[in-house]
């Protein structure tokens, strides 16, 4: 299990998604506290827990009860496996939300998005945008299934060149049907309540009219910072595993990590380079994600 800390949820949340393997590991209950306690000196609003099913975690109740006691928000994702009455108790009078993974064919998003309306639990949907899977989500957005029927919202997360398995050819900028998708989720005729993650956010500045006050750049960096279930911090979630990150410690803490790290400086001078010179949207794309440059859907580039 590892965690996403954010500082900041005033337009909305964005989220992410990371690969994960059965070959990962939990984090220690112990140091999940200590990340805790320093997150809430920071004025943390809220905290995303992930990497892979962070409910079957063998402390995921205390996890919840500890981080609300503390005066923080807990929200987690999860693919519906391993949810017990006593953690669905926990959840519902916890946390903010609950994100469950969407996987083909369904069945099982279907059966757990049920389980979560029976307990009256807020619940958005991640759906992963790609070239391929852009056919169900315009689908989805003018015809939802009766599975939907109940979700806060329907939460696009752009396909990432990373994980176990890399398909160049699933970037949704290789769809030819980019912006019928973007004006279509942004529309009075989407029948879903929409969001999207941070590395969605050039398509929908460049293809469509959404207004700038509900959407925002990247926040990697600049309000959230990610945790890593061995204690390494990165901006982003997604360069875990490319970089060396910050390790956190007794003597580097949280707070001397976010205002001094080099690496999360990296990202900060990256959203304030001249990287996408005078493009019109910069100031609000603010020249997209320091990652993965394909991610780009602007069209511009």
């Amino acid at each position: 299990m590892d965690i996403s800390i954010t500082n900041w949820c005033d337009k909305g949340c964005v989220f992410c998604y990371k690969s994960s393997t059965k070959h990962g590991s939990h984090m220690a209950l112990r140091d999940y506290k200590r990340v805790i306690d320093e997150a809430a000196t920071m004025g943390t609003f809220q905290v995303a827990l992930g990497g892979g099913n962070p409910n079957q975690h063998p402390d995921f109740e205390e996890i919840l009860e500890y981080t609300a006691a503390r005066g923080i928000i807990p929200n987690y994702t999860t693919n519906g496996r391993g949810l017990t009455e006593n953690i669905l108790s926990v959840t519902k009078q916890h946390c903010g939300a609950v994100a469950v993974s969407a996987y083909p064919p369904y069945l099982e998003t279907a059966d757990t998005l049920r389980l979560l309306a029976d307990w009256k639990v807020k619940t958005n949907v991640h759906f992963i945008i790609d070239s391929q899977s852009i056919d169900t989500a315009i689908e989805w957005l003018s015809a939802p299934p009766e599975f939907l029927k109940e979700i806060n919202a329907l939460v696009f997360l752009n396909y990432k060149p990373s994980g176990r398995k890399v398909f160049e050819e699933r970037l949704l900028r290789n769809s030819p049907r980019v912006d019928e998708f973007f004006k279509l989720a942004t529309s009075p005729q989407a029948k879903l309540r929409v969001g999207f993650d941070a590395c969605c956010v050039s398509g929908v500045f460049a293809r469509t009219g959404a207004s700038t006050s509900l959407v925002d750049a990247c926040d990697a960096g600049r309000f959230s910072l990610y945790v890593s279930e061995d204690l390494r911090v990165y901006p982003c979630s997604f360069q875990s595993g490319l970089v060396e990150g910050d390790q956190f410690s007794d003597e580097n803490s949280l707070l001397n990590i976010w205002h001094n790290s080099a690496n999360v400086g990296s990202f900060r001078d990256y959203f304030a380079s001249n990287r996408c010179g005078g493009c019109s949207h910069k100031k609000n794309c603010m020249n997209g994600c320091p990652i993965f440059d394909q991610l780009v859907v602007c069209g511009n580039r």
